[in-house]
């Protein structure tokens, strides 16, 4: 990537290639938010929720998470076989994964709807990696959590170029809420490949 390609921001190339798309239900949808924020700050503030209510606590291996509280959509949890579970369900590092990767393909589709990219192919990759002796108490120098991510990332296009598929990358970094998150806390490594 060139040094200038840094330079551009979604905002100001968006306003150089003319680029704005004024029928997107994202824009639409977003200028109505804008208002009610504006209007009251108390309402851009918001929680994501999720509970784990247990069942068959004989079972220390399973468990079902409810996320959503309003939907209360029901996904069956296990345990990584690295810790002694059956790896037959999604573990919580999956559902962190998961969490990163959902967040950073729809912020860079809605990026891209906004300013009239037109996406032919989105693959978002998240691997977490975790040293599991800490949590076991095997060796308590080993700390307990992830010590790195990695995140891949493929992104193809009809109409715009690398340069501003690697600026809607950026773009999308900096956007995505879970990213930010995890950033300050795990050392994210990403790769851009353009398809």
């Amino acid at each position: 990537m060139e040094k200038e390609d840094i330079k551009f921001t979604a905002k100001h190339l968006a306003k150089k290639l003319n680029l704005r798309n004024a029928e997107s239900e994202v824009v639409k949808r977003h200028n109505q938010l804008k208002k009610i924020y504006d209007d009251d700050l108390q309402k851009a503030l918001t929680i994501d929720s999720a509970v784990v209510e247990g069942e068959n606590l004989d079972d220390p291996f399973h468990s079902k998470v409810l996320m959503n509280d309003e939907l209360k959509l029901p996904l069956k949890t296990g345990l990584h076989r690295a810790v002694g579970g059956d790896h037959d369900y999604s573990t919580p590092g999956d559902i962190l994964s998961a969490a990163l990767a959902v967040c950073l393909e729809s912020t860079l589709r809605m990026i891209a709807d906004r300013l009239e990219i037109q996406l032919k192919h989105t693959k978002v990759s998240v691997e977490a990696t975790v040293d599991v002796r800490g949590t076991l108490r095997f060796d308590k120098s080993v700390p307990v959590g992830f010590q790195k991510m990695n995140l891949e990332v493929e992104l193809g296009s009809d109409n715009v170029g690398e340069k501003v598929l690697n600026t809607l990358f950026g773009a999308a970094v900096k956007s995505c809420v879970v990213y930010q998150t995890l950033k300050p806390a795990i050392p994210i490594t990403k790769t851009l490949k353009i398809v």
